[in-house]
C-alpha cells in the first residue's frame, strides 16, 4: 500500500467518524481500530445485506450464535493447537519481527527468485542482510483463562474463527430444523488471531469479525457445490454495486492451502491505493 495515500485515508475515516484507534486516550493499541456513529453503521449495513442473502433469502440455508470461547477440545481435535501457526522471525540488529515467508515472498516477488535462505533477505525496518533468526512456529491462537487461577487447567483460546462453532453445533441445528444436506449455516460474529506483524489500517488486526458460512453437501458433489459458491459470492458482490473490473478471483496453490482445506479461492479486491 502507499503510505501517504493510506494516511490520508486513515485520517479522512476518523474526522468523518467511520474509525477510530482504540485506547487512543491511552496511547493506544496496534492494529486497534473502533468503529465510529458513521463506522458501525456501514458496518451494520454490510452484515444485514449478507444475512439476507445468505440466510434469510435462503431455503437451504439456517444461521447461528455460537460462543467466542470454545472448550479447548474444541480447537485440539480441530488441529488448530498443533498446525495454527506461522513462522516467526527476528532481526537480531533492530529486534523486529517478521513472518518468514512474508519475507521469502516479498523476496521473490523482487528478484524472480525463492532465496536460498534467510541470509539473502535484507530486513525491511533497518536494512541489515543476514541478520534473522532461524524461523520458530508461533501460535496465532489468542490465549485465555478461565476461573480463579490462571493455570493449565483454565487455559482456554479465543475463537480464531467462527467455523468451529458451526461444525459442533451441526447434528443439534440439522436435528431441530430437520435439515440434511445439502444445507449451510451461517454466522457473524467477532474472531481473534495472534498476528505477528498487523497492521495496515483495518485490513489486518487482531480482532475482527466474520461473516462465515458452511455449507454441508453429500459426498462426491463437494467441487460441483464449491464453484457454485464461488460464482454465487462473485455475483453478490458486482450486486452491491462494486465494479467488477476491480475483483478477481485468486486460487490458492496447493502447497499453501490450509490444513484442512482441498481447494480455497479468495474473491480480492484491488483498491486505488494499490493493494488487494
Amino acid at each position: 500500500m502507499a503510505a501517504d495515500r493510506l494516511e490520508t485515508i486513515v485520517s479522512l475515516a476518523k474526522r468523518r467518524g467511520f474509525v477510530y484507534p482504540s485506547s487512543e486516550i491511552y496511547g493506544g493499541l496496534r492494529a486497534s481500530w473502533d468503529y465510529g456513529p458513521l463506522g458501525v453503521e456501514l458496518k451494520n449495513n454490510v452484515k444485514r445485506q449478507w444475512w439476507r442473502a445468505m440466510v434469510q433469502g435462503r431455503e437451504d440455508v439456517v444461521g447461528l450464535d455460537s460462543c467466542v470461547i470454545l472448550a479447548r477440545e474444541v480447537w485440539e481435535a480441530s488441529g488448530h493447537v498443533e498446525t495454527f501457526t506461522d513462522p516467526l522471525t527476528e532481526c537480531t540488529e533492530c529486534h523486529k519481527r517478521y513472518r518468514a515467508d512474508h519475507l521469502e515472498e516479498a523476496f521473490e516477488a523482487k528478484n524472480k527468485r525463492k532465496p536460498e535462505s534467510m541470509a539473502e533477505v535484507n530486513c525491511p525496518n533497518c536494512g541489515n542482510k543476514g541478520k534473522f533468526t532461524a524461523p520458530k512456529q508461533f501460535s496465532g491462537l489468542l490465549k485465555t483463562f478461565l476461573g480463579a487461577v490462571e493455570d493449565e487447567s483454565g487455559m482456554a483460546y479465543l475463537r480464531p474463527e467462527t467455523a468451529q462453532g458451526i461444525f459442533i453445533n451441526f447434528e443439534n441445528v440439522a436435528t431441530t430444523s430437520r435439515k440434511k444436506p445439502p444445507f449451510g449455516i451461517g454466522q457473524i460474529g467477532k474472531s481473534f488471531r495472534n498476528e505477528i506483524t498487523p497492521g495496515n489500517f483495518i485490513f489486518r488486526t487482531r480482532e475482527f469479525e466474520q461473516m462465515e458460512m458452511e455449507f454441508f453437501v453429500v459426498p462426491g458433489t463437494d467441487e460441483d457445490w464449491h464453484q457454485y459458491w464461488i460464482d454465487t459470492r462473485l455475483e453478490w458482490y458486482k450486486n452491491l454495486g462494486i465494479n467488477p473490473d476491480r475483483l478477481r478471483l485468486f486460487e490458492h496453490p496447493k502447497e499453501k492451502l490450509s490444513h484442512y482445506s482441498k481447494r480455497t479461492v479468495d474473491i480480492e479486491y484491488k483498491f486505488e491505493f494499490n493493494g488487494t
